[in-house]
């Protein structure tokens, strides 16, 4: 009984020392406050997380995965090549849990690096839209999302390091590891400037030191155009930055319109 009554008086003495936390009415909950810069960040990654999937096929027998950004409501998706390689499919996820497979519409080669991909999902799907490559300027802002090492859906954010104009590539130093590849690169209206495609490798290095490469968005414009174009194509091949695109479809079954698809999202603002 002492021994109670004791405890019982050091207890009393305790809260009397501390704050009446549990007092505090709900409506002085947390809130809390984000700066202008974070605010911005949060706004281009809640619009555009929804419109990046992550991709995975199968290449060469060998496990592939990476990114990539759904350009129209249809479900049409601008990845990588390197991405899906020779596969003649791959599977792909989206951010509200669906999955399937998608069909491989087109791809250009290492040049280039796009492949166009498109995925039949029910209802129209959120999709992103594409910036002027042209118009972006070294020092300013950018978002990249990816799947770097497979953590689906990851933000960084960083600057344009430099423009390779010789290599037709945005040099920037928001990190991108493997991957991020096939993911936008986001300008901060949420519009796509490039789309992420390697890293710098000294030595092997695999990981990220600050300097990554996207290829343009106007680049994926004319890649569009070239898959939209109906005039007969010797082979199934057209010529576009002097380096051939691979036709895997030539009626595109069960999307018939697609040339309008892809005219509409080669053109679109």
């Amino acid at each position: 009984m002492k021994s109670s009554r004791f405890l019982m008086a050091i207890l009393c003495g305790a809260l009397a020392f501390m704050p009446n936390l549990a007092l505090i009415p709900a409506s002085h909950a947390y809130t809390p406050q984000f700066d202008a810069d974070e605010q911005e960040n949060i706004g281009v990654y809640e619009r555009a997380a929804k419109a990046v999937v992550t991709i995975n096929a199968l290449v060469d027998g060998h496990p592939s995965s990476g990114a990539g950004v759904i350009i129209d409501e249809s479900g049409m998706i601008l990845t990588s090549s390197h991405v899906i390689g020779s596969a003649t499919s791959a599977y792909v996820s989206m951010s509200d849990g669906r999955k399937g497979m998608a069909t491989i519409i087109g791809r250009a080669g290492e040049k280039s690096d796009l492949a166009l991909l498109k995925v039949n999902f029910e209802g129209a799907l959120p999709y992103l839209h594409f910036a002027d490559s042209t118009k972006v300027r070294v020092g300013q802002k950018v978002l990249a999302i990816g799947n770097p090492y497979g953590f689906e859906r990851t933000l960084t954010t960083g600057i344009i390091s430099r423009i390779d104009t010789e290599r037709n590539r945005i040099q920037t130093d928001a990190a991108i590891n493997p991957g991020n590849s096939g993911g936008p690169l986001l300008d901060t209206q949420g519009c796509v400037i490039g789309i992420n495609q390697s890293i710098f490798n000294p030595e092997g290095n695999r990981s990220n030191i600050g300097i990554g490469f996207a290829v343009p968005v106007n680049t994926a414009r004319d890649f569009l155009k070239a898959l939209a174009d109906q005039q007969p194509i010797p082979t199934t091949v057209a010529a576009i930055s002097k380096e051939p695109i691979i036709r895997y479809r030539s009626r595109y079954e069960g999307y018939e319109n697609v040339s309008i698809i892809l005219q509409r999202a080669s053109s679109r603002p």
